[in-house]
């Protein structure tokens, strides 16, 4: 039997590699961690989930602020946002998170934690920091970072991503921003908010295209409103600089061109898989145009190694690398053959309002050829949403002809805490029945979940057959109101 110096061995320190290292060495097998940035914790929690939501809260509260004359209360003349300020607040947080993720805590659970470059040697040997390392099991864990598609004067521009926004040293004046998805739609809104005049160029023809049209519509004329400017299903010919500012080419139809300018520039164009430098090849590991190439059980071209989180293409999500890693400690160190099931994977955008999903929308649906049933339910016919002046928005529920589940959207004010009670529902096959009859507590906004689930009883209770049925065997009595026009109304 051949010898390795660690059963396990996992190459990036993000939420997969955490979940891995933390599930391994507690179970007993002998594991190595190895993290090439000075600290643990990944891309989210440095340069993207935590630092950006840490910045929205703020800018929130900001322009909450400003709109205290909604709530009943007096005027209030804020001063501008010392953006240093709120820089360093968005690093306090991530040191409080990082003790959670320290190499000292690793080390209590069993892992050995280790810092710096490593490649593959051949499928069970690494060179780390110039040592040579093998193990049993492999597994890449290293993450995306920030695409930087070939746009023609981009490379001769200062320009930010994710990496650079969440430490800059003032609030900028003025800001486009390369990129309509979730991460440039949730920096538009918070730099807005703070103050910074926003352009968002898209190349789809609606922000989020992934999400259903009339949602990211509401979106986006929220963001409209607030000030944000969209240039959508645009072309970007070029990228320059004009003095100190930066100017972005945009064609919008073949005979108008728009040239923007703002002092910053922010790509936000999507993501790319960190895969140079590992020398997989060496491993005799596959990667295709989105990551490395996995098969259900998370393991790629090497049965012996495996990938999750973003660099194997996939769910580009905190959570989604979390999930991805249980997979990959039954199948490494169970030897149990589970696969991953995306079906109920839920996501958020952290805009004001959120907009979560879980399942698929209508779009996805229409596009499957099922032919769904949509029931909605506004957030202007909940209580909590009217009293906290919240009540743009709505929830969607998208059920197959049999009335079965295929998804749930909301665009709505904490979003993302209500799909919790769907990712409950639909994971533990609860009945909608059974929701519909749950009692909440008056006023929540959780109430809006129970409300679009009795959309689809109520007609079928309170029908004319029921009716007719209950008058024939108690001899109700019918209407004690018409109403002067004459039209009956529920």
């Amino acid at each position: 039997m051949a010898l390795y110096d660690y059963d396990i061995g996992i190459i990036g320190g993000g939420a997969a590699g955490l979940t891995i290292a933390s599930g391994a060495a507690q179970l007993g097998a002998k594991t190595l961690l190895i993290e090439k940035e000075p600290q643990l914790g990944g891309d989210c929690l440095h340069f993207g989930c935590v630092p950006s939501k840490t910045l929205i809260r703020s800018a929130y509260l900001y322009h909450q602020f400003k709109q205290a004359e909604r709530f009943g209360l007096p005027v209030v003349d804020l001063p501008p946002v010392d953006f240093a300020r709120i820089a360093k607040r968005i690093q306090d947080v991530i040191g409080q998170i990082q003790r959670h993720d320290s190499a000292e805590r690793f080390c209590r659970l069993g892992a050995k934690v280790e810092f710096g470059t490593v490649f593959f040697r051949n499928s069970h040997r690494v060179d780390l920091n110039g040592h040579s390392v093998s193990a049993k099991t492999w597994v890449v864990t290293t993450g995306s970072s920030a695409a930087v598609p070939p746009i023609p004067g981009l490379d001769r521009v200062d320009f930010l991503t994710n990496r650079d926004l969440f430490s800059l040293e003032r609030l900028p004046a003025s800001m486009i921003i390369l990129g309509a998805g979730p991460i440039g739609i949730e920096m538009a809104q918070a730099f807005s908010r703070l103050g910074t005049t926003v352009s968002v160029v898209g190349r789809s023809e609606q922000i989020l295209s992934k999400e259903d049209r009339d949602m990211a519509d509401a979106l986006q004329a929220r963001l409209a409103a607030e000030g944000v400017t969209f240039y959508l299903g645009a072309k970007i010919e070029a990228v320059s600089q004009v003095g100190s500012k930066k100017c972005v080419r945009l064609r919008l139809n073949p005979d108008a061109a728009v040239d923007l300018t703002a002092e910053t520039l922010l790509v936000a164009l999507g993501r790319t898989p960190n895969v140079n430098g590992l020398w997989l090849e060496a491993a005799g590991v596959d990667v295709g145009p989105t990551g490395i190439a996995v098969d259900p059980r998370l393991r790629t071209s090497r049965k012996h190694i495996f990938a999750a989180g973003d660099v194997n293409g996939g769910y580009l999500f905190t959570h989604a690398a979390g999930y991805e890693g249980g997979i990959v400690v039954s199948n490494a160190v169970f030897h149990l053959p589970r696969k991953v099931d995306y079906t109920w994977l839920p996501w958020c955008t952290y805009t004001d309002p959120e907009l979560a999903s879980i399942g698929m929308n209508a779009r996805r649906a229409e596009a499957a050829g099922l032919d769904p049933i949509v029931l909605s339910e506004p957030f202007a016919a909940n209580d909590r949403a009217l009293v906290e002046g919240e009540g743009e928005g709505r929830i969607k529920l998208i059920l197959d002809k049999r009335e079965k589940p295929l998804g749930v959207q909301i665009l709505g004010p904490r979003a993302g805490d209500l799909i919790a009670a769907w990712v409950a529902t639909l994971n533990g096959g609860v009945k909608l029945s059974t929701l519909a009859s749950a009692v909440h507590p008056y006023p929540t906004l959780a109430e809006i979940n129970k409300r679009v689930t009795g959309n689809l009883f109520s007609p079928k209770i309170f029908s004319a057959t029921v009716q007719k049925g209950l008058k024939l065997f108690f001899n109700l009595k019918g209407r004690a109101c018409t109403p002067p026009d004459g039209e009956c109304r529920q």
